[in-house]
């Protein structure tokens, strides 16, 4: 049955009618509170599991009324600067990283430009919605005339959503778990660039779940060979025999948003997937 047509009240109205109560010692009491509007009651430590459930949920139900089947998902430093302010960076290589920000802006804007002939249901960018590499990605998608997702976490810096995340999709998360999930779940392609502990998380997380076969292969695409090969040695992971061969071939080194764009169209057409309607 329909919701609408279902004959008892909702928790929005029974929520509006418990609010205009009489005041009294007993309506006063945390004890009267509905328990779906009694924050103290659901920041318990035994509600946990249903706190995870709602930040699953959130973002799900804004996705599936968006109509939101696919994403490009853009991981990278929250430090690096755009090339104006380079000079303000906390050291001079964060400066030179600064490049950086332009190519994920143009690869973000390349990506959503493609997204808008699904009527951006299809290759939506996500970031997670700070500053930096996060801000590229939000700012591309906003030059391209279309809508980002943003998916943010509550951390003591660096986690303010920057100014082009779009509102109705930029969502706060408690839990990195959560976040982790939603950022990978309708994940067509992953674009990494640049970073430090949070990207090399995010990064090694999805090489473990592509190399185990808990998540189908995509494109990796990592920018900046330099950056990666002076801070990982993949080749002596091989030579250790800590990973095969075969997973060192799980992602591309690329260096512009261009060549980024093209190898993510090239694995579409040769995997079949279509772009949307033109």
């Amino acid at each position: 049955m329909p919701l609408k047509q279902i004959r008892f009240p909702d928790a929005e109205t029974d929520l509006k009618q418990s609010e205009e109560m009489l005041d009294t010692p007993q309506t006063r009491s945390p004890a009267y509170r509905l328990a779906y509007a009694d924050g103290d009651f659901l920041c318990r430590d035994e509600l946990r599991a249903t706190r995870i459930q709602l930040e699953m949920m959130k973002p799900e139900l804004a996705m599936l009324e968006r109509g939101i089947t696919s994403t490009v998902v853009m991981f990278g430093s929250a430090r690096i600067p755009e090339p104006s302010k380079k000079d303000n960076a906390r050291t001079k290589a964060l400066g030179d990283l600064s490049n950086y920000y332009d190519e994920a802006r143009e690869f973000a804007r390349l990506v959503t430009e493609r997204s808008m002939r699904s009527y951006g249901r299809e290759n939506v960018i996500v970031t997670g919605g700070g500053p930096g590499i996060m801000e590229a990605g939000n700012r591309g998608a906003a030059e391209a005339g279309g809508s980002s997702m943003s998916l943010n976490i509550v951390l003591p810096h660096e986690q303010v959503p920057n100014s082009y995340c779009s509102p109705d999709l930029c969502f706060n998360f408690h839990y990195f778990a959560t976040r982790k999930f939603h950022f990978l779940l309708r994940a067509k392609a992953i674009a990494v660039f640049p970073g430090g502990y949070g990207t090399l998380d995010e990064l090694f997380e999805t090489l473990t779940l592509i190399q185990t076969n808990r998540m189908k292969k995509m494109p990796i695409l990592l920018f900046g060979e330099v950056f990666w090969r002076r801070i990982v040695n993949w080749d002596a992971l091989v030579e250790i025999g800590t990973v095969s061969e075969k997973d060192i071939e799980l992602f591309n080194f690329v260096e512009t948003g261009a060549e980024g764009y093209k190898i993510l169209t090239d694995w579409d057409a040769a995997n079949g997937v279509g772009a949307g309607p033109r």
